[in-house]
């Protein structure tokens, strides 16, 4: 059986579902932001998905990990 949606079209409330989008950086930051995740043993993706969801906890003014 083939899947009819492709995975970055799903919906948001299905467990797993990403949204892809591009996003420019300077090429400065890219690399910072490459070799800070290589420091974490992460994916540059999954680098930047931990500080985005780590800035959103912070500005509700949560920060349970």
């Amino acid at each position: 059986m083939t899947d009819p949606e492709p995975r970055a079209q799903r919906s948001e409330e299905e467990p797993g579902a990403r949204k892809a989008f591009l996003v420019r950086l300077p090429p400065a930051l890219l690399e910072e932001l490459r070799g800070w995740a290589a420091q974490e043993v992460r994916s540059l993706n999954g680098h930047i998905e931990y500080l985005l969801r780590d800035a959103v906890r912070r500005r509700r003014g949560r920060d349970d990990r």
